[in-house]
């Protein structure tokens, strides 16, 4: 909220004080500043903090004993008011110590999960070999820091690889199946020689997850999609092996691409691929100054108010690009300009460009 509205409402608690009096002790009719004595501290606690809610408080059930006094109305009534204004000003005030005990367990809680955040999905770095990265990754509720959105980007011996994916469901399981396809992806992919045998590798260590949680809810639905990344820079082109997830984008020349499958697999953690049919990995062209953009349905299915889903190939069709970095901005901004700021689901955003060759040595 801006400085000058909060300003603003903080002077509405002290106005319903002076009210309130002036209603009490001018108004026509008796105690009509009495609702206003008795609003002034539940006003306070909305936007004073404890300390001034407090004060207020009191200031609150001085006034009504004082002006029950000057106007020389019985005992019996002052005592009345007194208590309205102080019992309704302790319910505020308890309200007010319950709401700001929570928000420092949620603050704490937030902490945790952004410690969390970081172990299970720390950012690659902004150089990985001969690419340069950059990455987003935005949960569709601000108060939540992990979801089920994934990616990780390794350097191996067979050139620069790369994962994004998203796991069903939400909370810790969601977040519990993540940490194991990304930890997973970081152990084998530097020793796996095939992105289809990598994804194999992948979708065993998801089911036997599941398998081990078989006790937990949902452990049977634990599944992920995928798309797996493999960049050589010499070939000049990139590998790409589906499981189930949106295809990745080519950003060439102002023009951008859908990098649609082949063969589409099915997802990670359904157990389905030893013994069973699995596609090989697509071959495209990858030249400097083009754009790998790796997303999550967050993006793929951002709607606008009339419900239209927003499509990349359109939003930054005729753009260009100085970074890898600006992608990513650009397209963030697209979305969150396209949905209005509602997001309705998790997003993350992978890009990988060339770096720039270097002068000769």
């Amino acid at each position: 909220m801006p400085r000058g509205r909060v300003g603003l409402l903080a002077t509405v608690p002290g106005l319903l004080l002076v009210c309130g009096v002036l209603a009490d002790i001018l108004g026509p009719v008796p105690y009509s500043g009495l609702p206003l004595l008795a609003a002034a501290p539940l006003v306070a606690c909305m936007v004073l903090p404890f300390r001034a809610a407090a004060i207020t408080a009191v200031c609150a059930c001085l006034a009504s004993v004082c002006v029950d006094v000057l106007v020389a109305r019985p005992v019996t009534a002052l005592v009345v008011d007194f208590l309205d204004v102080a019992l309704i000003s302790g319910i505020a005030l308890w309200l007010k110590w319950v709401v700001r005990r929570q928000g420092r367990r949620f603050a704490a809680v937030r902490a945790v999960a952004e410690v969390a955040q970081r172990a299970v999905l720390p950012p690659p770095p902004a150089r990985v070999g001969a690419l340069s990265v950059a990455t987003r990754y935005e949960c569709a509720y601000a108060e939540a820091l992990v979801g089920g959105d994934f990616y990780a980007v390794q350097d191996s011996p067979f050139g620069v690889r790369a994962l994004i994916g998203d796991v069903r469901g939400k909370g810790l399981p969601a977040v519990s199946a993540m940490a194991v396809v990304t930890s997973t992806f970081r152990e084998a992919a530097g020793r796996v020689a095939t992105l289809r045998e990598l994804g194999e590798h992948l979708d065993r260590a998801l089911s036997g997850f599941a398998a081990d949680a078989c006790d937990q809810p949902d452990a049977h639905e634990r599944f992920a999609t995928a798309v797996l990344v493999e960049i050589r820079e010499q070939e000049g082109s990139v590998r790409l092996h589906h499981r189930g997830h949106p295809p990745p984008y080519l950003i060439s020349g102002g023009r951008v691409r859908s990098l649609e499958p082949t063969a589409p697999g099915l997802p990670l953690g359904l157990g389905l691929s030893e013994g069973g049919p699995a596609p090989d990995c697509d071959v495209f062209p990858f030249h400097d100054g083009d754009y790998l953009l790796l997303v999550t349905d967050g993006v793929t299915e951002a709607r606008d108010g009339d419900g239209v889903y927003y499509e990349p190939r359109t939003g930054l069709a005729g753009r260009s690009f100085r970074g890898a970095s600006e992608v990513v901005n650009a397209l963030a901004a697209e979305v969150t300009d396209w949905t209005g700021g509602q997001r309705q689901d998790d997003m993350a955003i992978l890009v990988l460009t060339p770096l720039p060759a270097g002068p000769p040595s």
